[in-house]
């Protein structure tokens, strides 16, 4: 082969290694997609470790099983459970509520959460959900709800509720007809969070009781990823705990960053922030 053609063919080989050394231009996006994944992901695991900061002490009704718990303005909404005990209630935080409707047996009630002028209140096994008006209580119609319901809440800004049903599994649904519009795993550290209760939405985040324990967990509902978790302990001494009493209801207060929390059979309904552990 002459000497050139030797530089040449030379050349052309330097010039494929060298290519070949070098990641494609169209695979640097994904590997920076990659990172940010991992990060996103590592930073889905965090969890941070916070407990209550009780600022006021409010009454509460000891015989209300509460199972909604939600604040729209000024109005403090509760909706309780028992077939034959259960009610929906409007009216200030720690005063006797100014409307009070009661649900017929067999009728079992749950979550609760207000669209603006409407109430969506749910039942626990009787696979219907009712809608109220706001201001009276008055129902105004019945729709199918073929799950468990247990908490509901509204994310305004993403035209959802967001529902529970005791599982590890949070339910997105159309607001005006409760028609399932997805679903999202909840877990910590990769493991599933069970008995999801009585919700709160707040911004992007929702908040949910874990049932028959003193935990709060805040979850990311994009991704299923706890964000926080809440320690409620001690909250009532053991001579005012009956059987039944558990922690339920968590209402965040507008305008603030603070919330009522109560429980079932509770007498008391606390004003609460939440700091680092």
């Amino acid at each position: 082969m002459p000497e050139r053609l030797c530089r040449a063919a030379g050349a052309v080989v330097a010039a494929v290694l060298l290519l070949a050394a070098r990641p494609p231009a169209d695979r640097a996006p994904d590997a920076r997609a990659g990172r940010a994944l991992e990060g996103r992901q590592a930073a889905a695991h965090r969890v941070e470790r916070l407990r209550v900061k009780v600022l006021k002490t409010l009454p509460h009704d000891p015989q209300a099983f509460t199972q909604g718990l939600e604040m729209a303005g000024d109005t403090l909404y509760e909706g309780t459970g028992i077939s034959g005990r259960s009610s929906v209630r409007a009216g200030p935080a720690g005063k006797e509520p100014n409307v009070r409707v009661a649900l017929p047996a067999p009728l079992f009630g749950e979550g609760i959460t207000v669209l603006g002028r409407t109430l969506w209140q749910l039942t626990w096994q009787n696979r219907i959900a009712i809608e109220r008006d706001a201001r009276t209580l008055a129902e105004l119609r019945r729709v199918p709800y073929p799950d468990d319901g247990w908490g509901v809440c509204l994310q305004p800004a993403r035209h959802r509720l967001v529902t529970s049903d005791g599982s590890a599994r949070l339910t997105f649904r159309d607001p005006g007809t409760l028609a399932r519009t997805g679903e999202v795993a909840v877990t910590e550290g990769g493991r599933p969070v069970t008995e999801l209760n009585e919700l709160e939405c707040v911004g992007d985040a929702v908040y949910a009781n874990v049932f028959l324990t003193d935990r709060i967990v805040r979850i990311d509902p994009a991704t299923g990823a706890v964000t926080a978790s809440i320690d409620a302990s001690g909250l009532l001494r053991a001579d005012e705990l009956v059987p039944g009493s558990t922690l339920n209801g968590i209402a965040a207060v507008p305008g603030t960053d603070q919330f009522l929390i109560t429980g079932k059979f509770w007498p008391k309904m606390f004003k609460v922030v939440f700091v680092p552990a």
